[in-house]
């Protein structure tokens, strides 16, 4: 049995505390913040609750096999899950609209071909197929496995991109997400649908490798889900199901740097110069300038940290409404720009786009609300981070929540003159409660692209130190945050011959 010090209380880090624990070892979680869940916060006011990280999970199987691993009680006796059917409805600047089915290929072709007719069913579905190729060919190494050492063979496209003949010009496939929209789907509808995928998990359409193609992939396969009472629900869950496998949670105890003794991490210093010793340490948020005195945590090859700053980040609008929830109302709405070239360019270039793709989350669930004469809807939009924009601005903080409730007004018909409150979280708020830099939310690792969207492995240079959560590898997102735990735990437990999930 050994002492293991894990900082932060994020979900890849509870994951991997959890884990841990059932393993025999003693694990002591320390968090900055006075809660747990990372990003998987909430927001309530006068029986009015908002989700205000991701609202809905995919893959859900990450966590039943995390709570069948760490204890006889499933994940759907501690949480209730719902699939959300139809899975979205999106609306296009043309007028049309099209509703997905939840995890279902065919309904969703028939769903393309009747809204936007030309064979768009089909063409989506030829694209699925090439998006299943990359998600077999990437399933493993980007999700289930540690980080190979030569991840260098990672930087391949999966992606098996039609060839594109060009008139006296050599033949090309598609690179990007972009192309994948602009040269195999045509429809620029369809289009916008693939770019909402990957605006979602924050990646720029027009530089993430066409192996992002196995997001929708993921997405359309293993379906959507909502969790009554918020995804702050699953939180509390693991939360408790680290509690009842006797790990211990330090709040308001954040942690200056780890504590390196004769070549490997032998524990942690909080900022008020307590030292908590430790065999192992778990890192659970992006590593920091001087989190090991003196020490390298990559050698020259490996994937590290990138230094360019920050990425995307989230706006968040919740709505306060009077009036009932339609009993036809859609959980999820997409309502897609005109211009989806001028919101990349403004996003990922650090300026406020004019027009953004915007979510809108209308849940089904009397908890969310103070009673039936009223609903609680959410907006949100990926936006440039804090720091070339300045989100303290309340000015410009109130012309953006205006910007995503006007453009939401198709999705919800008479929105504005229901609304009773409104409440906005920017990126701003998400650097001061979880620490990432700029308020960033990382996107998930991908292949392709010459290994530039991989992350860091989980185990570092320095010999006992660990990463988990969206930093590490296989990156951000609900889903891969669980697998990072689960890695993590795999590697403290059985070493060097860890070789992932079977």
């Amino acid at each position: 049995m050994a002492r293991i010090a894990v900082i932060g209380a994020g979900m890849g880090a509870m994951a991997a505390a959890a884990r841990l624990a059932v393993a025999g070892h003693r694990v002591t979680v320390y968090e900055r913040a006075q809660t747990y869940g990372g990003s998987l916060g909430q927001y309530a006011e006068e029986g009015f609750a908002f989700d205000t990280g991701p609202g809905l999970l995919h893959l859900p199987a990450v966590y039943r096999d995390l709570f069948v691993k760490t204890g006889k009680e499933p994940l759907e006796r501690c949480v209730q899950l719902t699939q959300v059917d139809p899975a979205s409805r999106h609306l296009f600047a043309d007028g049309t609209s099209v509703s997905l089915p939840n995890a279902s290929r065919a309904g969703t072709v028939a769903a393309l071909d009747t809204a936007l007719g030309g064979g768009a069913g089909a063409t989506w579905g030829a694209f699925l197929d090439r998006a299943r190729d990359a998600w077999d060919r990437s399933r493993r190494p980007l999700l289930e496995e540690p980080l190979r050492p030569d991840w260098q063979v990672l930087g391949r496209d999966p992606y098996p991109a039609e060839e594109r003949r060009r008139l006296l010009r050599p033949a090309r496939r598609a690179g990007t997400v972009a192309e994948i929209g602009a040269w195999e789907l045509a429809d620029p509808r369809l289009a916008a649908l693939l770019d909402g995928y990957a605006l979602a998990y924050g990646l720029d359409p027009s530089h993430a490798p066409a192996g992002a193609a196995l997001l929708p992939y993921m997405e359309e396969t293993f379906g959507t889900w909502y969790v009554s009472g918020g995804m702050r629900a699953l939180a509390r869950a693991v939360y408790e199901r680290c509690l009842a496998r006797k790990v211990e949670f330090v709040f308001g105890a954040e942690v200056a740097r780890v504590v390196e003794k004769d070549g490997r991490a032998a524990g942690v210093e909080l900022a008020d110069g307590t030292v908590a010793e430790a065999a192992h340490v778990v890192l659970g948020a992006r590593p920091w300038p001087g989190l090991v005195p003196g020490q390298e945590l990559w050698a020259d090859g490996d994937v590290t940290v990138r230094a360019d700053g920050a990425g995307a980040g989230r706006f968040v609008v919740m709505l306060s409404l009077r009036g009932g929830r339609p009993a036809d109302a859609v959980h999820r709405t997409v309502v897609h720009p005109a211009d989806g070239a001028a919101e990349r360019e403004a996003v990922f270039g650090g300026r406020i786009a004019a027009h953004p793709t915007v979510t809108v989350l209308r849940p089904d669930d009397p908890s969310t609300r103070p009673d039936a004469e009223h609903e609680a809807v959410t907006l949100v939009a990926t936006v440039a981070p804090h720091g070339p924009v300045d989100w303290t601005d309340e000015g410009l903080r109130a012309r953006f929540a205006e910007t995503l409730t006007e453009a939401a007004g198709t999705a919800v018909p008479g929105l504005r003159e229901r609304v009773l409150r409104t409440r906005v979280r920017t990126p701003a708020e998400t650097a001061a409660d979880t620490g990432a830099e700029g308020g960033a939310v990382p996107p998930p690792a991908l292949g392709g692209a010459g290994g530039a969207f991989l992350h860091p492995a989980n185990r570092t240079r320095l010999p006992g130190l660990l990463l988990a959560g969206g930093w590490s590898h296989p990156g951000g997102g609900l889903a891969h945050a669980g697998m990072s735990g689960a890695l993590v735990a795999g590697t403290v437990v059985e070493g060097d011959g860890f070789r992932g999930s079977q």
